[in-house]
């Protein structure tokens, strides 16, 4: 098992800026992927990045140029850096937990959820 905990969701006004941060703990060091997903209101889960345990990272094109990800493996600890941000950016964010490789842009593909955190961007 694996157990997620985000922070750092909030209130910012557009093109303002955010850090989300997920602390992993149980089995965390098992993990292939850490990843982040959203969800807006009335809509369907979408991947926003991910970070595999060995350090490359994956972004959906409407976050790349903006967030980052970056983690550290010792802490078991992901982060999402998000900069420039956009009222389309308002959603709950989830930090997920993959334990066996593959592709990392699909929920599906994820074990573990954290319970989310809340981001509004307000124009």
């Amino acid at each position: 098992q694996v157990q997620l905990v985000e922070s750092g969701g909030g209130l910012v006004q557009e093109g303002g800026s955010l850090r989300l941060s997920c602390s992993a703990s149980g089995r965390a060091s098992s993990t292939y992927a850490l990843g982040w997903f959203r969800q807006a209101p009335g809509k369907e889960r979408e991947f926003v990045a991910a970070r595999r345990r060995i350090g490359s990272v994956t972004y959906a094109d409407s976050v790349k140029g903006r967030f980052t990800i970056s983690g550290n493996n010792a802490q078991n600890t992901v982060y999402l850096e998000m900069n420039n941000l956009k009222p389309e950016d308002t959603a709950v964010y989830y930090c997920s937990a993959k334990s066996t490789i593959g592709v990392v842009t699909t929920g599906a593909g994820y074990e573990y959820w954290g319970q989310g955190t809340r981001v509004t961007v307000s124009s």
